[in-house]
């Protein structure tokens, strides 16, 4: 019998393909526990964020600011900055008193310094406010004025005085002290409405008023002027903190 001549029908691609293509044999349930997921491409802000972090951290370690006045030798100075040195030593500061802080900058003054330092005495040792509530007060104003040296000297006097340290680290960030005592609140909302709004209102008034007395608000504004005075005396001058201690403030940019 004589073979047909007849040409098998041809593929389509699909199906040439198909039948090229290996068939994948089944997966067992103990194989396919055993693959592991292929990872997860990052996207590319996942390792930009260390990075971010790092950068925050870096920012608040800035280098202190150099100081705009000369240093002074004791053993050169002039007449009147020897009787200035020796009228702040031989008050209640004491002996130990050196030409660092604000101190150092009324020595190239000493007529205003002489004025400043007597002021700064009374206002610090004076006063009828207690150590506690007047170290509480200066802390406030070393916070708004970013006056690194007021607040490296105070922060531990005022803890010794009896302010919390909790309340001392909120002062420190910025945050009203939820767990002050109810007369450092008081002394809060009255420093920070004057410094904030140039005023202060009649309840604030009042409420610190119980505390003190007529003389004693005559009084706590004094401590509020002169630390002010002292805390932009600092910061003009960028007056730094003793070597090795950290800045306890970001510096602001101008």
């Amino acid at each position: 019998m004589a073979r047909s001549t007849k040409p098998a029908p041809s593929r389509t691609p699909a199906a040439r393909e198909s039948a090229t293509k290996p068939v994948a044999k089944p997966i067992g349930p103990k194989r396919a526990a055993a693959i592991k997921p292929a990872a997860t491409t990052p996207t590319a802000r996942t390792p930009a964020a260390p990075k971010a972090a790092a950068r925050r951290t870096k920012s608040t370690k800035l280098a202190a600011p150099s100081y705009r006045l000369p240093d002074l030798d004791e053993a050169k100075l002039d007449k009147a900055q020897r009787a200035l040195l020796a009228a702040m030593r031989a008050g209640p500061r004491g002996a130990g008193l050196n030409l660092r802080g604000p101190f150092g900058v009324f020595m190239h003054a000493p007529a205003f310094g002489a004025l400043a330092q007597e002021l700064g005495a009374h206002c610090r040792f004076g006063t009828s406010v207690s150590p506690r509530l007047s170290e509480f007060a200066i802390l406030v104003t070393a916070r708004h004025w970013r006056a690194h040296y007021e607040w490296h000297v105070h922060a531990p006097i005022a803890q010794k005085a009896g302010v919390r340290p909790a309340t001392i680290a909120d002062l420190k960030a910025g945050r009203a002290p939820a767990r002050a005592a109810a007369d450092e609140k008081a002394v809060y909302a009255f420093v920070t409405e004057l410094y904030g709004k140039k005023r202060v209102s009649d309840r604030t008034y009042v409420r610190l008023h119980k505390l003190f007395g007529d003389a004693g608000m005559v009084e706590f504004m004094g401590i509020l002027g002169y630390y002010a005075l002292v805390a932009m005396t600092l910061d003009a001058f960028r007056v730094p903190v003793p070597e090795g201690a950290a800045l306890p403030f970001a510096e602001p940019k101008i």
